[in-house]
């Protein structure tokens, strides 16, 4: 994936992190209002999303960048609008430890502008008062930008993305038509399926199956699309459940499904994962674990973390009674226990007792964090990654829509699906602190760059794009679909200039 614009200044941090490993520490170093860096797309009025963000970079007064954290008071950050009394808007000054910030803040209004001042002891930071020019929607504004590329440039989407292209290759073409017919007729009934059409950016939608459930997910995602941008009209099915659906090789007659999870068995198109869908569609809402949070979670110094691979789950697959068994032979090299069992109950006895739920960020005590496959894919590696631990992952043969782009030793340490070189691999990570440190920045680095929020919506945009291309038949409302209604905001209703624009006319 191409590296975006404003995350330029983020890649250095890495390099400079590696070449300064080992050197003296920034205890009596102070930032420079004037040469701090601030970048990022919470600084455009056009990239709307749920919790918009920016980063700073302390800097002194030679230049130099700080690389331990001068103190999470260190910096002030205030919004106003000049032509509104209140401003409501939430928010977080999050210190990332390693001497930069990522400030995100959730607008609960629109604003005809937006001031924000970035202060450090009183004196403005880089070129703060930073502008942006009006109107600024907040998250829960309908108005969509009617142009596609226009949207993408403002969200500085990348021009592909690889698991789409791989994922649509298979198809040379789409027929809405025989789908609508032939899905539900193959899966309706045993799986948990649901039909969505997008059609003049509403969005229409007919379940199948017990457990539809997480149709929410869905939903939600495919509203806060249509308030940012106009999708093209289209007409596919999303798998609710955790197990990719079509098994037929693609020399048979397959039928695309949009799966959360795909499997180097199953011909499924992949999407962002429904945790990670809604950890950014909530952030700053009513989840606790998104990938914000944990940069500034990431536990004590790389130094000062316990040097034993950690991990903690339910009992979803026999691997993970494996590692239990591991653990319990080598707990001066692994940390892991069952906090509920569920798939293995009778075995309960054998690999319990369960063990009190651990605080996500209280992982990040740990080195080495270990990956293991639940179901499906684990969900929690965008979070694993986003800490500054090395990951362990597990060999599999599940991947979420991002894992082709990871590389082996680059931005993990590989295991054997069988665990089998697990010890050797902690004994490695072990004995060689500073590349096992190299890979675990390298990791953050990648989730930094291609898991936020942004990206997450670009892959989602791409994604319906370039299959809405391969359709040869009219996406149409078909009998027993239900319009998906937008959430109404009585308290801070939006008037969209674009909608007032056209009304003139």
């Amino acid at each position: 994936l191409p590296i975006m614009d404003f995350f330029y200044s983020e890649a250095l941090l890495l390099l400079l992190k590696c070449e300064l490993l080992g050197a003296h520490a920034d205890s009596v170093t102070l930032p420079s209002a004037a040469k701090t860096l601030v970048w990022g797309p919470g600084l455009e009025t056009n990239i709307v999303l749920p919790a918009r963000f920016f980063y700073m970079q302390a800097v002194d007064s030679s230049g130099r960048n700080l690389t331990t954290s001068p103190g999470e008071n260190t910096f002030e950050v205030k919004m106003v609008s000049p032509v509104e009394q209140f401003t409501r808007i939430w928010i977080q000054v999050l210190d990332r430890k390693d001497g930069s910030f990522l400030v995100r803040y959730r607008m609960y209004a629109t604003y005809t502008d937006l001031h924000i001042h970035i202060l450090l002891k009183n004196k403005h930071v880089a070129k703060s008062p930073f502008i942006l020019k009006g109107p600024v929607y907040h998250e829960g504004c309908d108005c969509p930008q009617p142009s596609g590329p226009a949207w993408e440039a403002d969200m500085h989407c990348p021009q592909s993305f690889p698991q789409i292209e791989r994922d649509l290759a298979l198809y040379a073409s789409v027929d809405p038509d025989r789908n609508a017919q032939e899905i539900p007729q193959r899966f309706g009934q045993r799986q948990s399926l649901c039909h969505y059409t997008v059609q003049d950016n509403k969005v229409y939608v007919r379940t199948f199956g017990e457990h539809v459930g997480f149709r929410i997910f869905m939903d939600a995602i495919l509203l806060s699309l249509t308030r940012k941008v106009q999708l093209p009209d289209i007409e596919f099915f999303v798998n609710l459940g955790d197990w990719p659906l079509e098994k037929r090789k693609p020399t048979e007659k397959i039928h695309p499904i949009f799966s959360w999870c795909g499997s180097n068995n199953t011909r499924d198109i992949v999407m962002p994962t429904y945790d990670l869908t809604e950890s950014v569609l909530e952030t700053m809402g009513r989840v606790s674990l998104d990938m914000m949070s944990v940069q500034a979670n990431t536990g004590p110094p790389w130094q000062e973390k316990n040097s034993t691979a950690f991990w903690r789950g339910r009992d979803s697959r026999q691997e993970r009674l494996e590692l239990v068994k591991l653990s319990r032979a080598h707990p001066n090299m692994i940390d892991a226990a069952f906090t509920n069992f569920f798939f293995f109950k009778h075995d309960e006895s054998l690999y319990g007792p369960l063990v009190k739920h651990v605080s996500f960020f209280d992982f990040f005590k740990y080195k080495y964090q270990i990956n293991i496959d639940g179901t499906v894919a684990a969900y929690r590696l965008p979070y694993l990654l986003a800490g500054d631990s090395v990951v362990l992952k597990q060999d599999s043969g599940y991947y979420e829509h991002f894992y082709n782009e990871l590389r082996p030793w680059e931005h993990y340490i590989p295991i054997r699906s069988d665990l089998g070189d697990l010890l050797e691999k902690i004994q490695w990570a072990r004995d060689h602190d500073e590349e096992a440190l190299k890979i675990a920045l390298a990791g953050q680095q990648f989730a930094r760059n291609y898991l936020m929020g942004n990206s997450i919506f670009c892959y989602y945009y791409k994604l319906f794009q370039e299959y809405a291309k391969l359709q040869v038949t009219e996406p149409k409302i078909r009998e027993g679909m239900e319009l998906v209604e937008q959430p109404s905001d009585d308290l801070f209703p939006c008037s969209c200039h674009r909608t007032r624009a056209k009304d003139e006319l």
